[in-house]
């Protein structure tokens, strides 16, 4: 019998800049991961499949690269190989330099699958040699295990290609990519009847991409594909969803699956409706009642991550609800490690025929930005642009996951 962990999407060094203690959400991450590592060690699994995003960014800090090798540190003690694909999160883009991936592959902590090309556009899984940490198939106790990182949009065009390159029996493979219907990504999807193939060459696909746990089976009923979503909640909305990893035992070519709950940090995404209050201390009062009433009764200690998305037409300037004065309010309610407002609040006046104008946030917003943008003439040719501007780099700040370069990219776009 062979039996091991198939895990993906890990997003390793991901946390809140506005966090009140980012160092805690950026903690979050590794301990799921080290809570995996040590149940591979009880289990004496044979190996453990990682299906991309072990990483959240491609350009990480050396403290996370640091974390990531003492968090790995107890399998490559235990003799038991951690196998790896990159995913889209994991990409490097400078070619020229060596990737965080490709680094724990020479180091012996992972062994990092990635096919060659031939000249015709066909694939070559060279065996994997771990003296340079690269080729794109291994095999463990007379399974072939085959990786491929994420290979874009395109991912349904290259089956035909993949399963031609493979020719042995009893074969995993170890793919970041999504299938349509099941992922809930919006890109890097591929169609069901594309994936299809694949069932005639590989006993198991190891999915990654999309957070939410699915399996998918030929129209004759056989289970092929897996994947097991992100065992912590990365993005708001993730609550919906269970989060795990699979442990799968493999006898007489047959494998059997056993979906491992782990134990996310609590995440909540709720409505207020403060909808006729008449100033923001009455909207406070609402807003606290509504919000008490609508966390969900848990033992779990850990502080939440919270997302609020304000509704209704009020008499005051929504900007006086700010978010420090809604985050103040919650912290003596439920003290949210994270929280992001969206305020959809609409300002309710009255024009000079007496008819109600209905002005929300947004437009409120964006009439101040203008006003101020256009103040300089240099400007005011570019105004809508530039307001647009300001705009999405709030949203990227305020959210608290743009880096940088995403931020200058932002800028080099619109110069």
């Amino acid at each position: 019998m062979v039996n091991f962990i198939h895990t993906a999407d890990i997003h390793l060094g991901k946390t809140y800049r506005t966090a009140v203690d980012e160092s805690e959400r950026y903690e979050d991450f590794f301990r799921m991961l080290g809570a995996i590592v040590a149940d591979a060690i009880t289990e004496k699994v044979d190996f453990v499949l990682i299906a991309g995003d072990l990483f959240h960014t491609g350009q990480i800090l050396p403290r996370t690269f640091a974390r990531t090798i003492e968090t790995l540190q107890p399998l490559k003690d235990a003799a038991i190989p951690c196998i790896a694909v990159e995913g889209n999160h994991d990409w490097i883009h400078r070619r020229d330099s060596i990737s965080w991936m490709e680094a724990l592959s020479q180091m012996g902590y992972i062994r990092l699958l990635r096919p060659a090309r031939s000249e015709s556009g066909g694939y070559r899984f060279e065996p994997f040699d771990p003296t340079t940490g690269s080729g794109g198939h291994l095999e463990i106790k007379g399974l072939n295990i085959y990786g491929l990182g994420y290979i874009g949009t395109q991912a349904g065009n290259h089956v035909e290609r993949i399963c031609e390159a493979v020719t042995t029996r009893n074969n995993i493979l170890l793919f970041h990519v999504g299938v349509w219907t099941f992922s809930p990504v919006e890109i890097g999807n591929m169609k069901p009847e594309d994936a299809l193939p694949l069932a005639e060459t590989f006993d198991y696909i190891a999915l990654g991409h999309g957070h939410k746990p699915y399996s998918i089976e030929t129209p004759a009923g056989r289970p092929y594909a897996w994947n097991p979503g992100s065992p912590e909640c990365v993005n708001f909305g993730e609550e919906r969803y269970d989060k795990g990893y699979y442990h799968v035992t493999v006898e007489g070519g047959v494998f059997q699956h056993q979906f491992r709950t782990t134990s996310p940090r609590p995440m909540v995404v709720t409505t207020i409706n403060l909808e006729g209050a008449d100033t923001a201390d009455a909207a406070l009062e609402s807003f606290c009642q509504q919000i008490t009433a609508k966390l969900p009764k848990s033992d779990d200690q850990r502080r939440p991550l919270l997302e609020v998305k304000l509704i209704g037409r009020v008499a005051f300037h929504p900007f006086e609800l700010g978010r420090e004065r809604l985050r103040l309010a919650l912290d003596g309610i439920c003290l949210p490690l994270h929280l992001e407002i969206k305020n959809h609040l609409s300002l309710i006046t009255r024009s000079g025929a007496g008819e109600e104008v209905k002005r929300s946030l947004t437009e409120i917003e964006r009439d101040v930005l203008g006003e101020l943008i256009s103040a300089n003439s240099i400007y005011k040719d570019r105004k809508d642009e530039l307001v647009n501007l300001a705009l999405a780099i709030r949203d990227q700040v305020m959210k608290g996951d743009g880096e940088g370069e995403e931020l200058l990219g932002l800028l080099s776009r619109e110069s």
